[in-house]
């Protein structure tokens, strides 16, 4: 049995990934803004609510399948977009897509990923949605739908939470930077890493695969590429430019970073198809609530007019039955999958794969459920305190 066999439930892999990294790019996955007080309450949140079985029900069989986004896919939590995957495994993004299509579900691929478009979609044939925020840069906004109809992809998600990056203390202590840089904190850690080590040197590429052509017009002008990529995040960005991309896009849309019934409507509003309740991974602003607070009072807002996916905490099974019998039509995770990559590549992300759908399965037999799209609001209740 292999290492990766033996684990158990989703966090054991965090220890792997820990185990696997040096310092820098661990506390990159692993941290979250300010006293990461929303990174914690993202999970815990959960705990607050009950999960109410009904006894007697036929569950020889159930039935995990919905459609999100207007994509079919076997279980009810697809992968949300990360950036710089290569940080943490040399199989990057490509390992992501593959394992998500083995297992039916959808793979979010982000603008600051380290694998292009079009090669995320040659080695992925299940649903593909493209993360992308609103650029200063209009001409490279439309590149990246252009690029994303053209490879097939069947969905887009805009990030709105990103007005500016976080203050992630964690970033600053252990000196992370893109590419990585060997530091007089960091070098003993990336020493004791070998593994990562010599797969840097059989596999160097870190170039933000999706924006890399664009540094060719940096030249001699001395700005990197994520000075270019923050540079162009746009604070005067509205209404108007996410209602302007949904109508460029003219396919399924969804929102990323809402957490209010009000910004829900003006979603409908404009033509969305989808919100994902998100903070972010608790990775922007602190004190921001955890998505599946958010649910039901979205939901009982906007009626069926949107779907919801929750975006943020999820680490059981029980975790995404409470969050659909709350109303949300899905969820999706990128913590997790990112420590099975840093543990073993796509095999690592499979596993993590493997653990949660069958922890949805048995939950489902054990709360009396035979089909994941007929799960009842009453099946949920707020625990008393």
């Amino acid at each position: 049995m292999s290492r990766i066999d033996k684990a158990t439930n989703l966090m054991d892999f965090r220890a792997m990934a820990k185990s696997a990294l040096p310092a820098p790019l661990f506390h990159y996955i692993d941290g979250a803004a300010d006293d990461e007080w929303t990174l914690r309450r993202n999970t815990d949140a959960f705990m607050d609510y009950e999960l109410m079985p009904s006894y007697l029900r036929d569950v020889a069989s159930v039935d995990m399948s919905t459609n999100v986004l207007g994509a079919d896919i076997d279980m009810p939590l697809f992968l949300s977009p990360t950036g710089m995957s290569r940080l943490f495994h040399h199989e990057k993004e490509a390992a992501v897509a593959k394992a998500a299509a083995k297992f039916g579900t959808m793979y979010t691929l982000s603008t600051v990923g380290t694998t292009n478009i079009e090669d995320v979609a040659a080695v992925c044939d299940g649903p593909k949605m493209f993360q992308i925020y609103v650029f200063k840069d209009r001409e490279l906004t439309k590149e990246f739908l252009q690029r994303c109809k053209a490879a097939g992809y069947t969905s887009l998600c805009l990030t709105v939470d990103l007005p500016v990056a976080g203050y992630r203390e964690k970033d600053l202590i252990w000196g992370m930077s893109m590419p990585p840089k060997f530091t007089m904190k960091s070098l003993a850690s990336f020493a004791a890493h070998p593994g990562w080590a010599f797969n840097l040197a059989k596999n160097p590429g870190f170039e933000l695969a999706n924006i890399a052509h664009r540094a060719e017009a940096l030249k001699g002008q001395g700005v990197g590429l994520m000075e270019y990529v923050n540079q162009q995040l746009d604070q005067s960005v509205s209404w108007d430019d996410a209602a302007w991309m949904i109508e460029e896009w003219g396919g399924p849309f969804a929102i990323k970073g809402v957490q209010t019934a009000d910004d829900a409507k003006r979603c409908v509003e404009i033509g969305a198809s989808a919100i994902m309740i998100s903070n972010h991974g608790g990775r922007q602003l602190d004190s921001a609530p955890a998505p599946v607070d958010c649910v039901a009072p979205i939901r009982d807002a906007i009626g069926d007019r949107l779907e919801l996916i929750v975006d943020g905490g999820v680490r059981r099974g029980t975790h995404v039955l409470k969050a659909l019998a709350l109303g949300a039509n899905a969820v999706s995770f990128g913590r997790p999958y990112l420590y099975g990559l840093a543990a073993a590549g796509q095999e690592g992300v499979e596993r993590v794969l493997t653990l949660i759908r069958a922890e949805i399965a048995r939950d489902m037999r054990l709360i009396g459920c035979s089909n994941i799209k007929d799960l009842p609001r009453s099946a949920v209740q707020h625990r008393l305190k």
